[in-house]
């Protein structure tokens, strides 16, 4: 077994890198990616998963081609080309961080616009048409009536692709970026013959994020139907 004064020598560089003498790195930046990431991708999946459930044909037809786009690309090679194909196309830079949280928004709200679509949907027509016949237009029903109940139905599905978003984020290290699988492979290269528990303490925060991540989505979720109260499906009044 490894002798607990190596380890701990490099407790610190594992949670945080070399914050703050150098660059935030480790769990830490582990943390802020995938949450980045998550709002990012939440944005975005529900402004294309509204945009499915309202646009007609000519304009939905695009639109899931461009979704299904995303969706079939692996994330490392989406990081690849924002890393190294824009800065060529575009005469910009482009930071890794930034590359990272690009990729894992674009394809983490590629998924989640199809379960924002498919909760709005599982709504079912009736609460459209009991709201169109309150006097409430199409938006107005979708905010007021739709929405708020087919937050309840994508809720696990957001909570599962953020999760993702945690594992996904070890990808980074293929432009350089400093969080927690890179550390670990530079620790567990200075330490040399102790691999095992260099990569059962990264397992073990790994599931401390995801755990944690879980518990803070599924309680924001839980206030948010609280604070809307308990809804009560409306009905069309009868002719």
């Amino acid at each position: 077994m490894m002798p607990w004064e190596r380890f701990a020598g490099n407790l610190r560089y594992l949670l945080i890198g070399a914050f703050p003498d150098g660059p935030l790195g480790g769990a830490a930046l582990t943390l802020v990616l995938a949450v980045a990431s998550a709002i990012a991708s939440g944005l975005l999946g529900f402004a294309a998963g509204i945009a499915l459930a309202m646009a007609g044909r000519a304009a939905r037809v695009p639109l899931l081609v461009v979704i299904g786009f995303f969706r079939a690309i692996p994330v490392l090679m989406l990081i690849f080309w924002t890393y190294f194909l824009l800065p060529i196309l575009f005469h910009v830079d482009v930071p890794g961080l930034a590359a990272v949280v690009c990729a894992l928004s674009l394809i983490g709200g590629a998924y989640l616009a199809h379960s924002v679509h498919a909760g709005i949907v599982a709504v079912g027509d009736a609460q459209w048409q009991a709201g169109l016949s309150l006097g409430l237009t199409r938006w107005q029903t979708l905010r007021e009536v739709v929405l708020p109940q087919a937050v309840r139905i994508m809720a696990p599905s957001f909570v599962n692709q953020w999760v993702s978003l945690v594992k996904d984020t070890s990808l980074a290290y293929i432009v350089g970026v400093n969080e927690l699988s890179f550390v670990a492979t530079q620790v567990n290269n200075r330490l040399m013959v102790y691999p095992i528990p260099v990569f059962l303490f990264v397992a073990f925060l790994y599931l401390v994020l995801c755990t944690a991540l879980d518990r803070v989505a599924m309680s924001w979720f839980a206030r948010r139907r609280k604070s809307v109260g308990e809804v009560v499906e409306v009905t069309a009044p009868a002719v």
